[in-house]
């Protein structure tokens, strides 16, 4: 450890989908594009980073959490070759823009960038056949990438402690789960959108997380008030450990005013060819039901407060990167440096985002990821990238606070997963997990069949509890499928459960096992 060093910067990405995936159908799912999008934007230009970093020799560390649900869908062969389809798709799109184009040089320019993108995509996706989870696991085993956990299926967990067999099941399918594809146990976990209570120390100890994340209301509004602030992390009980994130760092690229996503410069995410093409040059590649869908051929950058919108430069967007990445390292050197004269220890700045905010939604957001981390590395001594208990372990002291609920969703609470919007999914979830308890104490040395029948409704349980519903039905896009999701999973439940004492029907259940076959290790016991 440098002892010169005034502050520790914990960079944190969570990668998180819902669990998306639906085989067999005629009409495809739009939503499965959800993931396609995020291997294409984001997880595949993080691990082009990784790889340039490590070819430069440049020291980093990185936090990600990797939630069971996105472990399961990037490790599944029906899903992978989803991608494989979406993926050659665009290839022949990109070939046909090259040709189309060739009336404006510069979109012509944009559209061979574009094929060359795809085609080198293509080309890291098969290298470990698919299994994106292989192409991390080197810098895991190196120790640049520190992986999380998550719940199960990202299920909003302080709505649930009455019930603490949510926490139990939720838990430990998510440790199961990581450590089957991961192969490891993980060190930390990301509570689902940050949701904390105080009834989770326990269940976190027992199933061996050392540390997680809240908000920064979550540490200054504990008790006693934290000395450092959100700038150490607090003990809570049983040696598990919270930290608090930075607002001012967040805030650089959070601000939807302020933030560096908004430079006009940057690619514009809402103009895509898939909706801006004449309907007889796109329709042949959207395979999407008569829907336009964005195709992730986008033309145009930002440019301003306006309709108008210029071409985009890809280095008028590089040079906005690297700026933008020495901007965030001077403030954050210059916030050690303040902090380290006030507190005589070194800081740990913790900077969390949404991971597919780097790329997805933020184009160029892996390239500001690459430009800063070679920045720290060459350019400056004061701050470190550091992995969180890493961090810890080089600042003297440490203080135990009794913490309150809080989440980072807005206004800090649970209004956005709890609202007259989606109010009415959560008696529902409590009761059919009530009934899982009851079950699974009924059943759970019952017949082979039975506990089919209830590993089966567990599933269906875990994936309705999912904290994605919710936060869709308040944002008000694609409600229809989460209201579908709610009801199917709540449905299949309750069919099942009929099946534990009555006739058994095998085409409904193996229908179920096989369009929703997350946590194939799932037991019976994770709910009693």
């Amino acid at each position: 450890m440098n002892h010169f060093v005034k502050g520790h910067l914990v960079f944190v990405l969570h990668a998180h989908l819902p669990f998306v995936r639906h085989p067999g159908y005629v009409t495809p799912f739009i939503e499965e594009n959800w993931l396609n999008e995020a291997i294409l934007e984001t997880y595949i230009p993080l691990i082009r980073v990784f790889r340039n970093l490590k070819k430069e020799s440049v020291r980093f560390r990185i936090t990600m959490s990797f939630t069971p649900t996105l472990s399961l869908m990037l490790t599944d062969p029906y899903l992978q070759n989803g991608f494989r389809k979406y993926i050659k798709n665009l290839i022949s799109l990109a070939k046909h823009e090259t040709k189309r184009t060739t009336y404006d040089p510069h979109l012509n320019y944009l559209s061979k960038r574009y094929l060359e993108h795809f085609l080198d995509t293509e080309s890291i996706f098969e290298e470990t056949n698919g299994d994106l989870t292989k192409s991390f696991l080197p810098f895991i085993e190196s120790g640049e990438l520190e992986a999380m956990t998550s719940p199960a299926t990202h299920a909003f967990l302080p709505f649930y402690d009455s019930e603490s067999s949510i926490f139990r099941s939720q838990l430990k399918n998510g440790r199961r789960t990581f450590r089957r594809i991961w192969g490891r146990d993980p060190k930390g976990i990301w509570l689902s959108e940050c949701g904390y209570t105080q009834k989770l120390e326990e269940e976190l100890d027992r199933e061996g997380f050392r540390y997680f994340f809240v908000d920064t209301h979550g540490i200054t509004h504990a008790s006693p008030r934290p000395k450092f602030g959100v700038y150490a992390p607090v003990e809570v009980g049983r040696g598990v450990f919270a930290f608090g994130r930075d607002p001012e760092s967040s805030n650089q690229v959070w601000s939807s005013i302020d933030g560096y996503p908004g430079d006009f410069r940057y690619r514009e995410y809402y103009r895509d060819i898939g909706h801006d093409l004449p309907w007889e040059d796109i329709s042949p590649y959207l395979h999407s039901n008569g829907v336009r869908i964005n195709t992730s051929i986008k033309y145009f950058r930002i440019t301003g407060k306006t309709q108008d919108k210029g071409y985009y430069h890809p280095d008028w967007a590089m040079e906005a990167a690297g700026n933008h990445a020495e901007d965030f390292l001077r403030n954050r050197i210059r916030q050690a440096e303040h902090l380290f004269e006030t507190n005589k220890q070194p800081a740990i700045i913790v900077s969390p985002y949404d991971a597919e905010l780097y790329g997805h939604w933020w184009y160029e957001g892996p390239q500001f990821i690459e430009f800063l981390f070679k920045k720290i590395h060459f350019n400056q001594n004061t701050i470190m990238l550091s992995h969180p208990m890493e961090a810890a372990r080089g600042i003297p002291r440490v203080q135990s606070v009794e913490m309150k609920m809080s989440s980072w969703g807005e206004n800090g609470y649970g209004e956005v997963w709890l609202n007259s919007t989606n109010d009415w999914i959560y008696p529902l979830i409590h009761s059919l997990s009530i009934r899982m308890h009851k079950r699974a104490h009924e059943f759970g040395s019952g017949t082979d069949l039975q506990k089919r029948i209830l590993k089966q409704m567990g599933r269906e349980l875990l994936l309705l509890q999912s904290s994605d519903w919710a936060f869709i039905m308040k944002t008000g896009t694609m409600v229809d499928y989460a209201v579908r999701r709610t009801n199917v999973h709540a449905n299949l439940f309750l069919t099942l459960e009929g099946m534990l004492n009555g006739p058994v029907e095998e085409g409904i259940l193996a229908a179920a096992e096989n369009e929703n076959n997350a946590f194939p290790d799932i037991r019976i016991e994770d709910f009693y």
